[in-house]
């Protein structure tokens, strides 16, 4: 391109800049004229329609990322998303969350609100399911992590966990196999014993299944109809990914239950706990799980879908334990003496 042409390029751009600051239509005629008294093309950035927002409304409610998503109710969401509370920074226990999350961690342990337990209000919880993820190795189980969505003085806020009443159990365990050698040596270091109620637990799986979709296996829920409860192998970290399960005790004497003027105080962990000879008995109180699913699917390539397939129509419960607070002990309810636990 020669030096006029260049030139005549650069003027042409000017021109067609300043006449789009001006008001009205003769700004656009005059750029027209003077381009094509140059030989160039005109160009002219196209305005919106006058029923631009009724083309924005159809844009997103046909777009392929809208996902069945009505168009208003995702810029709501959107815009709670983005809102303050869920962007600013708090403390909650001596780590830093949201202030949206800080708000459902306190509405659910420290307060201790829509738990599931005998006897007590349905809660307003409901459960999603993250998505399923294959962890490697030959075989064809796959995993998701749930979430639980909490309202919360009219806001709908998420979190990993869930509160049941359970009776923990911290005595100690001396099973022996056939050979003489402990069984349950891992007992109290990275799972416990945890019985509830079997109504207790159906209405848990029932919510699990409402949001889910997935049917609950009995695998790793064991019944004792004598005393109308369950036990569960509930899964303790060790500390080193993740923080191990917090042990708080009602600061009330002779507390007997939960009530809303309880607090406690933490006492250290679970397993360090479980070590005090004067702690090896059977608590009372309130756990605090994640809880995951575990899906077999038809291959270790292909993920499971509910209904197809060679994909199995139940999902078994991994139950984490993460903390617990507790109002006593208990002597009524007789505990697990013996069993081995299915991954030794």
């Amino acid at each position: 391109m020669s030096f006029n042409a260049a030139a005549g390029d650069y003027y042409r751009r000017m021109m067609i800049a300043v006449a789009s600051s001006s008001s009205g239509g003769r700004g656009r005629e005059q750029a027209q004229e003077y381009s094509r008294s140059r030989g160039g093309n005109y160009y002219w950035p196209q305005q919106a329609p006058s029923s631009y927002e009724a083309v924005k409304a159809y844009l997103e409610k046909y777009s392929p990322t809208n996902n069945g998503v009505d168009a208003r109710r995702r810029r709501e969401d959107d815009t709670a998303y983005e809102a303050p509370s869920k962007r600013r920074m708090v403390q909650w226990r001596g780590n830093y969350v949201s202030e949206v999350e800080a708000k459902a961690l306190k509405h659910v342990f420290d307060d201790m609100k829509d738990h599931f337990g005998h006897n007590l209000p349905d809660p307003d919880v409901s459960a999603v399911l993250q998505g399923l993820a294959h962890l490697g190795g030959p075989d064809t189980t796959w995993e998701g992590e749930l979430d639980f969505f909490y309202n919360v003085d009219g806001e709908r806020c998420k979190l990993p966990y869930i509160g049941m009443e359970i009776c923990l159990d911290l005595k100690t365990k001396l099973a022996k196999n056939k050979s003489g050698r402990p069984v349950l040596r891992d007992y109290g270091t990275s799972w416990v014993y945890a019985y509830l109620p079997e109504v207790t637990m159906m209405k848990v799986k029932q919510y699990v299944r409402a949001g889910t979709g997935w049917e609950i296996s009995e695998e790793g829920i064991f019944e004792d109809p004598n005393q109308n409860l369950v036990a569960i192998e509930a899964m303790m970290h060790d500390g080193v990914q993740q923080p191990k399960p917090s042990f708080w005790v009602v600061e009330s004497d002779d507390a007997t239950t939960f009530s809303d003027s309880s607090s406690f105080s933490r006492i250290g962990d679970v397993q360090s706990v479980h070590k005090d000879p004067d702690q090896q008995q059977i608590h009372r109180g309130i756990g605090f799980f994640s809880v995951s699913m575990e899906v077999d699917g038809p291959s270790k390539t292909v993920r499971p879908i509910r209904g197809a397939k060679g994909v199995d129509d139940e999902a078994t419960l991994i139950f984490t334990l993460t903390s617990f607070s507790t109002w006593g002990i208990t002597d009524s309810i007789a505990p697990v003496v013996y069993g081995t636990p299915p991954y030794y």
